[in-house]
């Protein structure tokens, strides 16, 4: 795959290991008539590094040369452009992370009291069940389910224990 032209300036942001994911978000923006700008490479980039869904605080923390009014805004368009997922047990939780058509197929244990968000991925026969599951009930509704998400809103293990 060649490089974009975009990503030839060295940007300390852009891991050149993603490179193909960043082509991708690349796409994903001009079909929404949006750039691929620095700072949406820069949190596109930790997003994909972090390991977990980041909160707004985390981003702004880890990329201090993006305004935390821009990041907002970053994160804004890439949701629309379905780069991003917004994750939350409440609003007050908030949390960020790259779509499943970018990464891979999971879930979530989202603790409404502390906020945190545990990934998890089931096992084969968990989600052969939960994809059964979810046929059903949009079969029911005449409905046509392209994919499923599951959040299970609850306390953590710390939350429970105070």
């Amino acid at each position: 795959m060649s490089r974009p032209a975009h990503l030839d300036d060295h940007d300390p942001h852009v891991d050149s290991s993603h490179e193909e994911l960043h082509e991708l978000v690349e796409v994903h923006l001009r079909r929404i008539d949006q750039r691929y700008t620095s700072g949406r490479q820069a949190v596109v980039e930790l997003l994909a590094t972090a390991g977990r869904p980041l909160s707004i605080s985390d981003i702004a923390h880890a990329i201090p040369d993006v305004p935390r009014s821009s990041a907002y805004r970053h994160l804004s368009d890439l949701q629309e452009a379905g780069v991003v997922r917004r994750i939350a047990a409440n609003d007050e939780f908030a949390r960020f992370e790259l779509a499943e058509d970018l990464t891979h197929h999971h879930h979530h244990l989202l603790c409404s009291s502390c906020g945190r968000v545990i990934d998890v991925t089931p096992t084969a026969h968990f989600e052969h069940t939960v994809s059964a599951m979810v046929e059903e009930l949009a079969r029911q509704q005449g409905f046509r389910a392209s994919s499923h998400a599951l959040d299970v809103i609850g306390h953590c293990a710390s939350c429970l224990e105070t």
